[in-house]
């Protein structure tokens, strides 16, 4: 088997999981990164084929371990490659599959990042809204902070989704999954603004519409490494040294809310979990707040 042959079959593989399996582009992204990893280590070890022995395998997860890749990282690696063994099976390449000996690493049950509400509006005021460019980055990271949506559900969010009377916006979450969240009248007012003062002088100018809300300043919808830069610079410029991501005000949103006495359930609806164990990860958080309060404020400590 030749060595190009390798990258033929990850893009059928890939082909045959966009168009038969209906997976985003995310997914097929990070389907192509992991199994490009693979191969470069196969080619790299001087196989002509896909390793059909588990220590093989084991070789190259235990190099990823060395780089220094987390768990999640791992076990994401585990399940690409899983999924591409079984696809050369049911397609008579390969029918030895070693993967059915490779089990998942156990899961790191780390708390995710979480800033203060003092940080938390430091960063609201980064953006200078004196410029256009300002007017609507104040406007994502209100929007952000105020609904806990995920950067994918922001960034292809449409005008019809705002119901301002109602104070609700509609979501389209994972699976296609829609839902209707509450939007806080200061997120509100700033899309608002940005709507009237830099939204539509923008579509004007560049003569072609789009029903996406948050716009680059070609007129097209932003993308979410843009957002993702875009937090990066202001958390820099707020002296925030915590590994701040788009998904980290996620987080905050939520914390903030069980924090101040919100019930589990109901943050789990306006996060669109499915399961109520991924929301209860947020409840450690508070509960390091609640026992903190203890600590400085019961008489006999």
């Amino acid at each position: 088997m030749e060595k190009n042959n390798l990258k033929d079959q990850i893009d059928d593989y890939l082909r045959y999981s966009q168009v038969e399996r209906g997976l985003s582009d995310n997914t097929i992204n990070a389907y192509r990164q992991d199994l490009e990893e693979f191969r470069t280590f196969v080619e790299n070890e001087g196989m002509a084929s896909w390793p059909t022995e588990a220590s093989d395998v084991d070789a190259f997860l235990a190099r990823q371990r060395d780089l220094n890749k987390a768990t999640s990282s791992i076990s994401r690696l585990i399940s690409s490659m899983r999924k591409f063994y079984q696809w050369l099976a049911r397609q008579n390449i390969q029918k030895l599959n070693p993967m059915l000996e490779i089990d998942l690493p156990k899961k790191e049950r780390r708390l995710p990042t979480a800033l203060s509400q003092a940080e938390m509006n430091r960063l609201l005021e980064q953006p200078n809204t004196k410029r256009k460019l300002g007017i609507r980055d104040r406007a994502i990271l209100e929007t952000l902070y105020a609904t806990g949506m995920r950067v994918s559900e922001l960034i292809n969010l449409e005008l019809q989704d705002l119901h301002d009377n109602l104070g609700l916006v509609r979501v389209l979450g994972k699976g296609e999954k829609e839902r209707l969240i509450p939007i806080s009248p200061v997120a509100l007012d700033w899309i608002k603004k940005y709507e009237n003062e830099v939204r539509d002088p923008l579509i004007l100018q560049v003569g072609k519409s789009d029903e996406h809300i948050f716009l680059n300043n070609r007129g097209k919808k932003i993308t979410r490494q843009a957002i993702w830069q875009m937090i990066k610079k202001y958390c820099q410029m707020a002296a925030i040294t915590k590994d701040v991501t788009p998904h980290t005000l996620r987080h905050t949103f939520a914390t903030h809310l069980l924090e101040n006495g919100a019930d589990l359930r109901v943050v789990q609806e306006i996060l669109g979990h499915s399961d109520i164990s991924t929301t209860q990860i947020y409840t450690n958080l508070s509960q390091k707040q609640i026992l903190n309060v203890y600590q400085k404020t019961h008489p006999r400590l």
